[in-house]
Order: C-alpha cells, then structure tokens, then sequence
C-alpha cells in the first residue's frame, strides 16, 4: 500500500465564490472555507504529483502550493471551469520539456480546438508548451505502479470521467447520474470525493440530496462534499447537518489515504 496525499486546490463551482457581480450572505463570511476556487485536485504519491483539472485558477493554485514539477494533468471533461487554465502550464513544459495530459480523445479534440497554438506541432508558436496525449476511455491504465480505474459518470448528457487510484480514493465531480456498473467501482472505499452543487435539484450536477443517497448506497469510510455553490450556504453551517463520514470539503484541505 502506497500513501497518498490529496490536496484540494479548489472546491468550488464555475463561478467560484464568491461570484462576479451577485451580493449572497456566504461572500461577506470571514470564515477562508467560504472562499472557493474552481474544481481541482492535487495527488501526491512517492515524489509523483499529478493534478485533476486544470481550471481558470491553476496558476494561482499552483503558485499557492508552490508546486516545484507536475507529472501530468488528468482531465475529468472539457468545460472551461476544468480547463481554461491550461496555457499556465507552461513553467512546467520549459522545466520538464513535455507535460503527459490524460483525458478521453473527445476532449482532447476540443482541447485542440481552443488551444490549436499548443497542439500544432508543425508550426509551433515560438514559447508555446508541449505535451504528450494520452487518449484514455473507460478501461483502466497506470501512473508509474497506481491503477488509475475510470469511472465514467454523466454531467447531464454529456459522459465524463471520474478517477480512482488504487482500491481505495475515488474522485467524482460533475455528475447527475452514475450507471449501476459504475457505481461498483465504488465499492468499498476508504474515501470518496463526489460533487454536490446545491440543496434544489439540478440539471448537470449532483444536489446535495442526491449525492448522500450515492454515499449511503457505497458506504466509504469518508466522504467529502466538492464543486459547491454558495446555495448550500456557510460551510460551518453545512457541515453540521451532515453524517459522521460526510465532510465539506475546503481549499487547501490535505487529506491522506493508502492505495
């Protein structure tokens, strides 16, 4: 068994919290867990680090964690809240000349669409970063000697990913529903993490009723709630009216699992 360290570089939803231009009782809290930065994960094991995502806020995560090298990025889906940091990746492709990207081919494709400048390699613009493409789909691969296991879930109508490394830490954000099949990937885990958007039911994502009915049915050791809106309103508050297992999870919590 390998220890792992997670660490959440943002826990909040695409508009992060607080938002642009709306007034809400959670952006006047002082409490720093009410401030979110977009989705992303940091994971850590034996020198390896890799990230979930790379947002609109990479760099700053990125430079709050003084992360020194990356060994790839893994995408869970091309929504600009999951991607639209990835020319900052930059620093790390002059240091390590080609940074590995994960990600099914669809996003991959649109990821070339909106970055062609990185992906063309036969007229590369001078300073722009290299990468290397891993196409995944839902069969399982390996990062170093970790079996990384996709786990395909559906954010509305669109199907994206989910990841879990090892038997043991499973990382889900974005869905509305998980297939039967997928869901016993789940099994038996010592910690989920799984997206919970609002208390209201939502198109895309999970609502909060929703996501502790998932984590009742897979029973993890822990739970911890992401990608939140300020609609389930002030983490402290929140956090009181969860089951034992069930944490809210909060930028810069570093929480560490054996795989």
């Amino acid at each position: 068994m390998k220890n792992m360290k997670v660490t959440f570089l943002g826990t909040g939803t695409s508009t992060g919290i607080p938002v642009i231009g709306v007034e809400h009782p959670v952006f006047l809290s002082e409490d720093k867990k009410d401030k979110r930065l977009r989705v992303s994960i940091k994971l850590e094991w034996e020198g390896a680090c890799y990230i979930i995502d790379c947002g609109p806020d990479f760099r700053y995560q990125m430079l709050r964690e003084n992360v020194q090298h990356i060994d790839g990025v893994l995408f869970t889906h091309e929504h600009a809240d999951h991607t639209a940091g990835l020319d900052d990746i930059r620093p790390y492709a002059f240091a390590m000349g080609k940074v590995p990207f994960y990600a099914q081919k669809r996003v991959l494709e649109a990821l070339k669409i909106r970055f062609n400048y990185i992906f063309n390699d036969e007229n590369k613009y001078p300073g722009a970063p290299y990468i290397e493409q891993h196409v995944i789909a839902n069969a399982a691969f390996t990062l170093g000697d970790v079996t990384v296991t996709p786990v395909q879930v559906m954010h509305g109508e669109l199907p994206i990913l989910g990841y879990k490394f090892g038997s043991k830490f499973a990382y889900i954000t974005d869905a509305k529903t998980i297939a039967k099949e997928e869901l016993n990937k789940l099994k038996n885990l010592d910690v989920l993490v799984i997206n919970a958007v609002r208390f209201k039911p939502h198109y895309s994502h999970l609502s909060l009723t929703e996501s502790l009915d998932i984590i009742n049915y897979l029973k993890p050791k822990r739970a911890y709630l992401t990608h939140i809106s300020h609609y389930l309103g002030l983490h402290e508050d929140l956090q009181k009216t969860l089951p034992e297992n069930v944490f809210v999870a909060f930028d810069q919590l570093q929480v560490n699992v054996s795989i």
